[in-house]
């Protein structure tokens, strides 16, 4: 079993963590981790966590943050952030990812992963993978990763990561990086044969809500879906 914690690096009401007009942070990062947990509900062997707020209400300390990951005892963390730099709107962008200063070769690789597919799929100046001794790399016991998908202070960037369109598109970034890694499979469908009729089971969920959206996805493909 891979065990995967996730994280929205800052609260909805944490200060300063916006754009010039006051579009917070966490409004674009919540939406991507929510992304990616559904997508990996449908791969084999993974378990996940989110360990901040969902709601966005509370910011969890860092030193409390820590404690939950290592104490769930994930493999794989990964904190979601989008950049900022100067007063205003200006020019600095791009696409970054950190690990810890000692290059743990777990996580480099990953981090290289998902620094190519987000390169490729967001189209933003490639800043590399960097490391630091910032203490959710630094105090975690597993494979950890901060991701900067884009500067929030770039009005470009911060105004495409705003949609769903490029949501999708930094989850699956994050998604194919983990599947590639890992060796991640897609859960295997089950048929069954019930009064002449074969019906297929494509997943199962430990989260009511992700198994729902599922059930919508594919009703609005067309296909006669339902929640049992």
């Amino acid at each position: 079993m891979l065990k995967i914690s996730h994280a929205a690096g800052h609260a909805r009401i944490t200060p300063g963590k916006q754009s010039p007009d006051g579009y917070k942070e966490w409004q674009v990062t919540s939406e991507i981790v929510k992304l990616v947990m559904m997508e990996l509900e449908s791969y084999e062997g993974v378990s996940q966590t989110r360990i901040d707020d969902p709601t966005g209400e509370s910011d969890i300390p860092l030193n409390k943050r820590c404690e939950l990951i290592n104490t769930w005892g994930a493999n794989v963390h990964i904190d979601y952030h989008l950049n900022a730099y100067g007063d205003g709107w200006t020019n600095a962008g791009g696409t970054e990812t950190y690990i810890y200063t000692t290059r743990p070769t777990e996580a480099a690789a990953l981090a290289e992963k998902i620094q190519s597919n987000l390169i490729r799929e967001l189209g933003f100046k490639n800043r590399g993978v960097k490391t630091a001794n910032f203490q959710m790399v630094r105090e975690t016991k597993m494979t950890a990763l901060i991701v900067e998908f884009a500067f929030m202070t770039n009005q470009n960037e911060a105004m495409k990561m705003r949609t769903s369109e490029y949501q999708k598109k930094a989850a699956r970034a994050v998604v194919e990086g983990l599947v590639a890694q890992y060796g991640l499979r897609k859960k295997t469908a089950v048929i069954s044969i019930n009064d002449g009729l074969y019906r297929v089971q494509v997943g199962a969920f430990s989260d009511i809500n992700r198994a729902k959206a599922l059930v919508e996805e594919l009703k609005a493909k067309g296909y006669p879906a339902i929640l049992i």
